[in-house]
């Protein structure tokens, strides 16, 4: 009964999912591409490659830009697992399906994730036939785990982690996420306080293999890129990394704040979302500093000339570029509410990260970190600016190797949950 209501009202919502959309995509065109296959329509025939016969075929949801960047790990390895796999790739942003763009080959697909109604999850699943499909992260929709079970698609959960939060918003609603979590055919963790969670919801855990993104390694060009820039400057360089709204404002303030304490380096500010970067820059311009971007100078070096600018990073697709030019890293999302980001790409670039005290979406990856000695954490961004000062003047060379040891010590998580896999769909080799 939890599920009809649910549904109709997913269904009642179409109308309102679309004209956001269409909102949306004034500022993201991307959004206003391809609108119908979200409710399980298809202007042709998906791909021939799709068809009965014509190979395994396996299905695999990244929403966003991370867990698409996780994605790219995981297809690679289902690829030498499974001869002739034809691959379905969804996504819900339009960074992750401007980045899955990139990770396609022959024969693959890439659509829209499903909207949550079960016309559109039926729709999907007739149209793609998957024979097997793979959330990465936290993407449990119940409709779409019902309608899996119900076309006998067995549905896992890869790469899962599941913050304090997220399962106190869970069990607002047990009704409905208890049934969604306990049909999965499977779910791999990404650490055991994840696995406790996740079994707290009645989830099938299977095993805890570890974090996918311990497995990337960063693009070797643009490390090589980095620093090689870092070596031609005199000043060392700070950044701020995936930068969250309201966060950059407590960066400008903590400066104003400390006057002549300042660190003397460079400033590189990353924002996390792209439709932010036009608003950070004027917002770094209306303080009176001066904003070189990365998208005005296609040489490096011209991007880097004005040794009194601050560099805005406002590309897609370059952060190893940017952790390997910058000394030190502010992690964005932990010095507001937000729960921070993942500090692996940091890490392994050899960037050492100062975190702020809201680190709950990757608890257990920041209390590794620091007891690594890969990352320092404050209480807030004046606390960081001063950290930053004492990281400069001493023992950063030490804390540099740290970081890419930590980074290098947790690798084997994709080939660990795709032999498990195996194991459970050996028709699909």
């Amino acid at each position: 009964m939890a599920l009809r209501v649910y549904g109709f009202l997913c269904w009642a919502l179409i109308p309102v999912l679309r004209w956001r959309l269409r909102r949306r995509a004034r500022a993201e065109p991307l959004y206003g591409q391809h609108v119908d296959e979200r409710f399980g329509y298809y202007a042709t025939e998906i791909s021939p490659s799709l068809r009965q016969g014509a190979g395994p075929r396996v299905w695999v949801h990244a929403v966003s830009l991370g867990e698409t960047r996780a994605a790219g790990l995981l297809l690679t390895a289902l690829r030498e697992a499974i001869p002739g796999v034809h691959i379905v790739l969804t996504h819900g942003t339009a960074t992750g399906r401007a980045a899955g763009a990139a990770l396609l080959q022959p024969g693959d697909v890439q659509l829209w994730q499903p909207w949550d109604a079960p016309g559109a999850v039926q729709r999907f699943l007739q149209a793609c036939a998957p024979q097997m499909g793979l959330l990465i992260d936290t993407e449990v929709w119940p409709n779409l785990v019902a309608g899996c079970a119900q076309a006998g698609v067995p549905l896992y959960l890869v790469n899962a982690r599941l913050s304090e939060a997220s399962l106190r918003a869970y069990q607002r609603a047990p009704w409905l996420s208890g049934p969604a979590f306990a049909a999965l055919a499977g779910v791999w963790a990404q650490t055991d306080a994840d696995a406790a969670r996740l079994r707290a919801l009645g989830a099938p855990v299977r095993g805890v293999p570890g974090n996918f993104k311990f497995d990337a390694r960063p693009d070797a060009r643009q490390v090589e890129q980095g620093r090689a820039l870092r070596a031609a400057l005199r000043k060392p360089v700070v950044m701020l990394a995936s930068s969250r709204e309201g966060e950059e404002s407590h960066w400008l303030q903590a400066l104003r704040a400390m006057r002549a304490d300042v660190p003397d380096c460079h400033w590189l500010l990353v924002p996390r979302h792209p439709q932010r970067f036009d608003a950070v820059a004027d917002l770094l311009r209306d303080a009176g500093l001066s904003v070189a971007r990365r998208s005005q100078h296609r040489a490096l070096e011209k991007w880097v000339s004005d040794p009194a600018a601050v560099w805005l990073g406002d590309s897609l697709g370059e952060m190893a570029l940017y952790y390997s030019l910058a000394d030190v890293a502010l992690l964005g999302g932990s010095f507001a509410p937000l729960g921070g980001q993942n500090l692996i790409e940091a890490a392994a670039c050899g960037c050492i990260v100062v975190m702020g005290p809201h680190t709950f979406n990757f608890s257990e990856v920041a209390e590794r970190a620091l007891a690594a000695g890969a990352a320092v954490r404050v209480a807030d961004m004046a606390e960081a600016l001063a950290v930053v000062t004492r990281l400069l003047d001493s023992d950063a060379p030490q804390r540099h190797a740290c970081a890419q040891d930590f980074a290098a010590g947790y690798g084997g998580a994709v080939a660990r949950t795709v032999a498990a896999l195996m194991a459970l769909q050996p028709q699909l080799i």
